[in-house]
């Protein structure tokens, strides 16, 4: 508080006995000077932390342990504004500030200034025209740079070039157009200077205003803008109209809050550098146009909260946003569109395939809140790529990728397949909220691919995903026994070499060829899944279901559990149905099927299976257990028909009959009481049914009609309520053991 007095007594004892005109504060290494005349008041905060001074209506606050000391200056304001106009060849300076430290230097239009006078933001106003000129400053403090209707030309080296690493702030004075054009060769710079850009700052680069800014980048190795710091925009209209190199280059971040950039270049769009890129305002374009480039990267964190991104990219391994660490989109507008392939590296005994990606992250792409709509049309090109994780946990994102992928050699020498996806990710998968649309028709092309874990939904969480591959299969090997068999690589929606996890959410495929496959557990603990097309529905060793609504609609197996090694014996893998409501439509294939054992202790499994031999309603090569539940299941006359095991706790008959019943004809059980426990009518002809109740008893004597007709509800082929009549009795049977065959 003793400073707080001294700095009042010594401002107010200063200023009314001597009349002074300039007061100097001193705070480290600067000075920043104000008019007494247009200074209002200074005050304190409570604490006496904050100093407080109002000058022409503007508050500046400084720190009190911060100011130095206070100098006051009888001689009149000196005007802090030096003016460059350019005239083609020809450039004049009005430099007030010469006494004090501020030379400028002119050879034709080539302007170079040197300031060493103590004086922070100096204003540097650029007007006029050249095309042979530049602007080149050296300076010991933080300087304004006004952009006042500026275009200049330098045919030898960069437009603007700031030799100082202290902060430059950028005004583009509004309704104003400026320009700035390097030449394709530079000359040599003095002292071994950095000159990398047609408009070059060592120090951060702030861009402020409302007017508009073209750099037209030509030098062969030089990018548009580039900083050896950092680069901010507040304001403005920048466009990069071409570079060679990086449209935009920062070595130490890339920030925007408001403003329009719009990019164009060979190299990079947007590099950061080291540092991260941080977006919450204002609209960035981006052009790529080479290839091995990226849109806009950075080695650290890319973080979006608000604004539109807005990015092409047509160049062959090329991104849109890349980074090495995490892309974490929490808001705004995202819109990549990508044409660019695959390139295939040399490796090993054969290639490595490189892919252009939208989105290409080494660590963590994270999607919540952000809109993000990608539309790739190249080579195998991919959606959404991390080599560890990828989160959508709320937004919205769109991915339309239709490339094909092909066969080349891999690193091994072997003979293999590369393709798209819209979602790749070497780590784990988990889309826990939001609205999710992927839809991939190259060949090969898929939905979702993961070499770990996939994770959908959680507590409280709906997330809504669509998923469609309309893509051919991608024939790597073709021959071998039984026919058919070969090496391919197919066009599945979900593909996870680890475990996949639904906990809630609404999910809709539509399938070339799996719907949801994992080489290891698929557990679906709830949520809403409907498969409304796909060769296989869902496959893996381990199917465990707990609850969920689940439709499936299939050319091949509906439920497969199988490591994949084919044959007849059992090979440990596990269908298990604890709950839900499962409904399986299969057309060529054996809807419940489980190269192991099959459990099945609770929930309700409709099950409308094929109508032709060799296939089947229900294949288990081991056992399968029935403890409860309700399971209904049409199926063919194969001798590889097969029920329930008599180790089962509940009830399951196996009704078949020489004769094929006709599809739509419904199949009906009641007790002698005219109960009905089942009034089930298939989508296909039939000569079997698979049937398990709890409401099934010993003791009790049950009658199997055929056709006839019912006033319930049919859900599924299955009725709910009502009445039924007019069938023809078939058979009567009572139950002796847990699983017996009923001919009718």
């Amino acid at each position: 508080m003793k400073r707080v007095a001294l700095i009042s007594a010594a401002l107010l004892g200063t200023i009314f006995l001597f009349g002074q005109n300039i007061m100097k504060l001193h705070t480290g290494n600067e000075i920043i000077q104000m008019e007494v005349s247009e200074t209002d008041s200074l005050f304190f905060t409570e604490n006496g932390t904050i100093a407080n001074f109002r000058v022409a209506g503007n508050l500046s606050q400084f720190n009190v342990s911060e100011i130095d000391s206070i100098t006051f200056d009888l001689e009149p304001v000196v005007d802090s504004t030096v003016y460059v106009y350019y005239t083609g060849t020809s450039a004049s300076v009005n430099n007030p500030l010469e006494s004090v430290g501020v030379t400028a230097e002119v050879d034709g239009a080539n302007v170079t200034i040197t300031s060493t006078a103590p004086i922070a933001h100096i204003n540097y106003v650029l007007s006029g025209s050249s095309n042979e000129g530049s602007f080149k400053i050296y300076s010991d403090e933080r300087i304004d740079l006004i952009l006042d209707g500026v275009n200049i030309t330098n045919p030898d080296g960069p437009a603007i070039n700031i030799q100082s690493d202290k902060r430059v702030t950028v005004e583009l004075v509004e309704e104003t157009n400026n320009s700035l054009t390097d030449g394709e060769n530079y000359l040599d710079p003095p002292n071994g200077e950095d000159q990398d850009a047609a408009f070059f700052s060592e120090g951060q680069l702030v861009f402020e205003g409302s007017g508009n800014l073209t750099i037209i980048g030509l030098g062969l190795d030089q990018h548009g803008l580039a900083s050896d710091d950092y680069i901010r925009i507040l304001g403005g209209n920048i466009t990069v109209s071409s570079a060679v190199k990086d449209g935009i280059h920062a070595k130490d971040g890339f920030f925007m809050e408001d403003g329009n950039v719009e990019v164009t270049s060979d190299g990079d769009g947007v590099d950061a550098g080291n540092d991260n890129i941080e977006i919450s305002g204002g609209v960035l374009t981006v052009h790529s146009q080479s290839d091995e480039v990226s849109a806009v990267k950075c080695d650290s964190t890319l973080i979006m909260t608000d604004g539109l991104l807005d990015i092409e990219v047509s160049g062959d391994k090329s991104k849109g946003l890349n980074s090495n660490m995490e892309i974490i989109l929490y808001g705004g507008t995202v819109d990549i569109n990508t044409s660019g392939g695959v390139i295939l590296e040399a490796s090993g005994q054969g290639y490595d395939p490189s892919y252009c990606s939208a989105i290409k992250s080494e660590t963590l792409v994270m999607i919540n809140g952000a809109s993000v709509t990608i539309n790739s049309t190249g080579e195998a090109g991919r959606g959404i790529s991390s080599d560890g994780d990828i989160v959508i946990s709320g937004g919205s994102l769109e991915i339309t990728a239709s490339g094909d992928g092909d066969t080349y050699t891999n690193i091994e020498g072997d003979n293999d397949a590369y393709h798209g996806a819209c979602l790749n990710a070497d780590g784990n998968i988990s889309i826990i909220d939001g609205n999710v649309t992927l839809s991939h028709s190259g060949d090969g092309g898929k939905g979702i691919t993961t070499d770990t874990d996939l994770l959908i939904g959680g507590s409280g969480n709906e997330p809504i995903i669509e998923i469609t591959t309309t893509g051919e299969r991608i024939t790597i090997s073709s021959g071998g026994w039984p026919p058919g068999s070969g090496d391919y690589d197919e066009a599945k929606a979900v593909k996870a070499d680890g475990n996949i996890t639904i906990e809630s959410g609404e999910i809709t495929i539509d399938s070339a060829d799996d719907g949801l496959k994992t080489l290891d557990t698929i557990t679906i603990n709830d949520g809403t899944i409907n498969i409304i097309q796909s060769e296989e529905a869902i496959e893996g060793p381990n199917i465990i279901i707990n609850g969920g609504n689940i439709s499936l609609v299939s050319h091949d197996d509906g439920l497969n559990a199988t490591y994949g090694n084919g044959g007849e014996q059992n090979d440990g893998s596990l269908l298990e149905i604890n709950g839900g409501y499962i409904y399986i439509n299969s057309s060529n294939g054996d809807p419940l099927d489980s190269n192991g054992n099959i459990h099945i202790n609770g929930g309700v499994i409709v099950v409308h299976g094929p109508q032709s031999s060799p296939e089947v309603g229900m294949d288990v090569n081991g056992s399968c257990i029935v403890t409860g539940g309700f399971l209904v299941v049409s199926g063919t006359n194969s001798n590889m028909t097969e029920n329930a095991s008599p180790s089962s706790t509940q009830y399951c008959v196996l009704l078949r009959t020489n004769q094929q019943v006709s599809a739509n004809t419904i199949f009906h059980i009641e007790d002698n009481a005219g109960n009905s426990l089942l009034t089930f009518k298939p989508v296909r002809s039939y000569y079997s049914i698979i049937f398990s109740s709890d409401q099934l008893s010993s003791g009790t004597t049950y009658k199997v009609y055929t056709g006839g007709s019912c006033t319930g509800t049919p859900v599924n082929g299955l009725y709910e309520g009502g009445t039924y009549s007019g069938g023809t009795l078939k058979t009567t049977f009572s139950l002796s053991n847990m699983a017996p065959t009923v001919w009718f």
